[in-house]
């Protein structure tokens, strides 16, 4: 039995059921929940699918997902509003919040066979800025061959997973970015990150359900975590096991999260209300449009090839087009049928995703529960989905 739940019934509410619902028939993905708000209501929602293959649990509209990277956002807005209270800056080098920075080194070679490196100084301080837009020249070892087999010798240590890349701003490079911002929020508020979180985002905008911790009597609700079968994963989906625990003890900025899509949805059309929600504001409208800006100037985001099975090709990415705000993809092509150029998105390793189109005032999430990130079936579901959002929207104004 699936839920859905439309704000009135059409034609094209009822292709976007049809379309959701033809993807489980296929077997192209085992469960998936969408969400579609504006800036006033939710339009449409709507789960179909199961929450575990093994046991065909069904899927439900309060399900909670494992969101991962779509935790980025949440803790660049944390950061935004310590930067509107004056407490740290943007372009404030890093280092001054959390010395652990100083002294950045750079890969100036790396050998693929033997793993042999050198590392040089970088020539200048990462800042907050940096960080915040993913070209500090940190990378993830899913992103980067380099970090996937990168052993540092005896005695070295680097807190945020290896060393640079590049010299801070002179490339985009999806990484571990997000985390040293989470800990900038820890550090400037002097508050554990889930307590700032719960404190100064997810209790104003009523995101009850969504914690780095999930509770024992919710854990009925949490979507078991999935993967194609096969080295390269490009088999049936099947259940992880063992599954990934419930509780994190020492949370991060750039991911982690649980929560589902009523929760994410009020967060995003927070965004498209300037930041604030049901009368309660959390960020400023200069704020929200500061974030929704290009921030990384001529530079460009590639779309990576993965390094690691977990994750395929960032096929999602206009290649060398897309922009970054402050904790944003921007989409800069206008593709018919769906969303407008700067446009706000991202997703998570499990195949969750969002977008934000404040041009159109409409938003969408959409997640599922499985690797690889960026299936092409996954993503295949999105791109329909999205299209039918459209057609709904249309059809309703």
């Amino acid at each position: 039995m699936n839920d859905a739940m439309k704000t009135r019934d059409s034609a094209e509410a009822a292709a976007l059921d049809a379309s959701l619902q033809g993807a489980i028939a296929r077997k192209d993905v085992p469960g998936v929940v969408a969400l579609v708000t504006d800036r006033e209501r939710v339009l449409y929602q709507g789960a179909f699918g199961v929450a575990d293959v093994e046991t065909g649990r069904p899927l439900a509209i309060d399900a909670l997902f494992r969101i991962a990277s779509m935790t980025k956002p949440i803790t660049s807005v944390a950061l935004m509003q310590l930067v509107e209270r004056g407490r740290i800056g943007l372009d404030d080098p890093a280092e001054k919040y959390l010395p652990e920075l100083a002294g950045l080194q750079v890969f100036e070679s790396f050998d693929a066979a033997t793993g042999a490196y050198r590392l040089r100084p970088a020539s200048r301080p990462a800042t907050v800025r940096h960080f915040l837009t993913h070209t500090s020249g940190l990378a993830y070892p899913f992103t980067s061959a380099v970090w996937r087999d990168f052993k540092p010798r005896a005695g070295e240590t680097y807190p945020f997973g290896g060393p640079l890349l590049f010299d801070p701003g002179e490339r985009w490079y999806y990484s571990t970015s997000t985390d040293v911002v989470g800990r900038l929020v820890e550090v400037v508020s002097g508050q554990k990150l889930e307590d700032y979180f719960r404190q100064s985002i997810f209790a104003p905008l009523g995101m009850d359900d969504t914690s780095y911790s999930v509770p024992e009597a919710k854990g009925p609700r949490l979507v078991a975590q999935q993967q194609r079968a096969g080295d390269r994963m490009d088999g049936a989906i099947e259940r992880q096991t063992p599954q990934p625990p419930l509780a994190i003890a020492a949370p991060i900025g750039g991911g982690g999260l649980a929560s589902t899509v009523g929760d994410y949805g009020r967060f995003v059309r927070m965004l498209l209300n300037g930041g604030a929600l049901d009368g309660v504001r959390v960020l400023e409208a200069g704020t929200v449009t500061l974030m929704g800006q290009n921030h990384i100037g001529d530079l460009a985001v590639p779309a990576h090839r993965s390094a690691l099975p977990r994750s395929a090709d960032f096929t999602f990415i206009a290649d060398g087009r897309d922009k970054w705000g402050l904790g944003f993809l921007i989409t800069v092509d206008q593709v018919p049928g769906k969303r407008s150029p700067g446009s706000l998105s991202w997703g998570g390793i499990n195949n969750t995703y969002f977008w934000i189109d404040d041009a159109r005032g409409i938003a969408g999430v959409i997640m599922m529960q499985y690797l690889p990130f960026a299936d092409a079936k996954a993503l295949a579901v999105c791109d329909a989905f999205e299209r039918g959002v459209y057609r709904l929207v249309n059809a309703e104004r």
